[in-house]
């Protein structure tokens, strides 16, 4: 297992062999730097520069993560999204991304539910892999999950948002 220190709290970050830890870790020295554009951007869901992309990456070194665990970051999707599963998302761009969905509709009650669920998890976790509509809690609502509460054209439309929300750099 490999072991970085961060230079503020000597904490260990372990890299490699538990992901979960250096992710409970990475909150941990991420909390000072809330407020950091790069990290609103995320949150805001708004397109990375080349800049915040250095910002955030710099955020990890000060930690004391070197460059061979950043580059295992990218197992995790970059640092961009590995940042954005930590933070959460903000409800009101969550909520902004379905708004072209939603009008002029009237949806059903579990129609209703099954959508906030979805907010509720980008809320929380930034960002979520489409697979998981046809799990719990989807499928508490309807046993075939997504596909027991829409029809296909919305499937895939929620489906096509929810790809949306991965992090996105700006050229």
């Amino acid at each position: 297992m490999e072991r970085y220190y961060t230079s503020a709290r000597r904490q260990i970050l372990d890299i490699g062999t538990d992901i979960e830890a250096f992710r409970r870790k990475a909150r941990l020295f991420l909390k000072p730097h809330e407020n950091h554009i790069a990290l609103l951007k995320l949150k805001r869901n708004e397109p990375l520069t080349p800049t915040d992309l250095k910002e955030l990456e710099g955020i990890f070194l000060e930690a004391g993560v070197d460059e061979t665990a950043l580059a295992a970051l990218q197992n995790e999707g970059g640092v961009p999204r590995f940042v954005r599963a930590l933070v959460g998302l903000d409800r009101e761009a969550a909520k902004r991304a379905f708004t072209e969905f939603l009008d002029n509709r009237r949806l059903s009650a579990d129609q209703h539910e099954f959508v906030n669920l979805v907010i509720d998890h980008l809320t929380a976790r930034g960002v979520m892999d489409p697979k998981l509509l046809y799990e719990a809690p989807f499928t508490d609502l309807d046993r075939n999950g997504v596909e027991g509460v829409f029809e296909k054209p919305d499937v895939i439309r929620l489906v096509q948002i929810l790809r949306e929300f991965e992090p996105r750099i700006a050229a």
